[in-house]
């Protein structure tokens, strides 16, 4: 029985692959999951990127009409892979001469092994109008 015991804590041949394959889905999913946010992140800068630049466009006279606004704040959208965009919403204030911009977009994480959270962006910018 002794010999049995000492054979079995004696070798250490195998340990290491046994750990490596324990570990590596746990730093797969790792790396996975930092893709996912990038990914989230790079979509919320193209998100307030588009609507930066509808903004700017909005302030310009003669003012441009909410659609043409809209088209400039979908032309210049970008690293929205898979989710869903939904169209901007602007809301006009005549007492206070502001057009707000609403833009929001959803995306679904997707960790290799289950499905994670999905994730709502919203931005809004109000634009002051000259006249």
């Amino acid at each position: 029985m002794t010999r049995l015991i000492r054979c079995l804590t004696g070798d250490r041949k195998g340990s290491a692959a046994i750990e490596f394959a324990v570990a590596l889905p746990v730093l797969i999913s790792m790396v996975w999951g930092m893709f996912q946010i990038g990914l989230i992140f790079q979509a919320n800068a193209g998100m307030r990127h588009a609507l930066g630049e509808a903004a700017r466009y909005a302030t310009i006279f003669p003012t441009p009409s909410d659609t043409q606004i809209q088209s400039m704040i979908t032309s210049h959208k970008f690293g929205l892979g898979n989710g869903e965009w939904d169209d901007p919403v602007i809301t006009d204030d005549t007492t206070a001469k502001t057009k707000t911009i609403d833009v929001s977009y959803q995306q679904q994480l997707d960790f290799l092994f289950f499905d994670g959270p999905t994730v709502t962006l919203t931005a809004s910018k109000v634009i002051y109008l000259s006249a």
